[in-house]
């Protein structure tokens, strides 16, 4: 006979197995809960290190730094000592310039010229960013500006003598002798065109440690990464004058002349950029960002040249790479290569002074690591 349960009881097999599996449950779910929450907590712990404690803080810091330098560069630009050619009889020329050096706040920094030739020939070759044609038999004075060594510049200065000439009751007419190309807009593609030359530069070489360790293992990993960053310089060179050149038409006429600046901003970048991840590990990071980014940006000149910057910022900006390759790449295209010898010279020395340091860094933690 098969057994069966029994009526009276009430209770089925299917509802012996429901409860029995309720009961379960129920015995497991502290388990449970307590194991979720002791695996969150450790989650937590080992998320929140030291190690990543400092890494946030340093991420904060330089996002602060960020604000803090470009709007105390950008926020009331002021001119200061912009230099100024005056051409006059030699009656007048002694007042004139004693006259404007005098100025409150020194916005003019003026310097008597021999002759209006001379006046407008050191604008061109950038001894000076305007020049002042004194007429002796009026009263219709003449500024000469370029507009291709930074629009603000020329427009302050054309604003400070429109108001001198009004309280001397003269007339003043303005001729800009040098303008930006009719792609380059506002004269800021040089800016634009060397700040993606360092960025990629400062970005490869971080990538290139990133790949295997944020420090090179040794001399030999150091001199190979840095003869990987000689043919990507030249071939970012070469594609940054193609862009600005045959692409947007903004600074065509200087291919070749653009491809070896651009190469020698790269590297610059880049090799600098090594230098300091391999003698720092990932504060070597920081530290380029810095340096290039949050200080050498604003400084540079691209967006007001250093005349119209705070002190500080004018005193840095053409010892980083974005200043000198600004001005480099704008004195190439629109002065005849005039004033380019110190960012020769700036440029060349991060390229071949990061490259060195880089490789003596990785030699000195070999050395260190053998004598452990």
């Amino acid at each position: 006979m098969n057994s069966q349960s029994s009526p009276s009881s009430g209770i089925s097999p299917t509802d012996s197995a429901a409860e029995a599996a309720e009961a379960a449950d129920a015995t497991d779910a502290p388990v449970n809960s307590a194991a979720k929450s002791t695996g969150f907590v450790a989650e937590l712990r080992d998320a929140v290190t030291l190690r990543a404690f400092g890494l946030v803080l340093g991420g904060l810091l330089v996002q602060l730094a960020f604000v803090v330098s470009y709007v105390g560069a950008f926020h009331s630009p002021t001119p200061h000592r912009i230099p100024v050619a005056v051409a006059a009889p030699q009656q007048a020329s002694a007042k004139i310039v004693a006259q404007l050096n005098a100025l409150d706040g020194s916005p003019v920094e003026a310097t008597a010229a021999p002759s209006t030739a001379a006046a407008r020939q050191w604008v061109l070759t950038r001894k000076a960013d305007a020049a002042f044609l004194f007429d002796a038999t009026g009263t219709k004075d003449t500024l000469l500006v370029a507009s291709a060594g930074g629009p603000s510049v020329s427009q302050t200065a054309t604003q400070i003598a429109q108001k001198i000439e009004a309280a001397q009751k003269r007339q003043i007419t303005v001729s800009d002798i040098r303008s930006p190309n009719s792609g380059d807009g506002r004269g800021m593609t040089s800016f634009y065109l060397v700040l993606g030359w360092v960025i990629g530069g400062y970005l490869t070489a971080t990538i290139m440690g990133m790949a295997a360790g944020s420090r090179p293992a040794n001399r030999h990993r150091t001199l190979i990464r840095l003869a990987v960053l000689v043919p990507y310089a030249i071939v970012s060179g070469i594609a940054g004058a193609v862009i600005v050149g045959p692409v947007f038409d903004a600074l065509g006429g200087h291919f070749w002349a653009l491809s070896g600046i651009g190469t020698l901003v790269v590297l610059a970048s880049a090799a600098t950029a090594l230098a300091l991840q391999t003698l720092l590990g990932l504060l070597g990071t920081g530290v380029v960002v810095l340096l290039f980014v949050v200080l050498g940006n604003p400084s540079s000149g691209g967006v007001y040249p250093a005349p119209l910057l705070p002190a500080f910022w004018s005193a840095i900006g053409q010892a980083l790479p974005p200043g000198a390759g600004t001005t480099l790449v704008r004195n190439t295209v629109y002065f005849s290569g005039n004033a380019t010898t110190s960012a020769l010279w700036v440029l060349g020395a991060y390229a071949a002074g990061g490259a060195l340091l880089a490789w003596s860094a990785s030699w000195w933690r070999e050395r260190g690591h053998a004598g452990a």
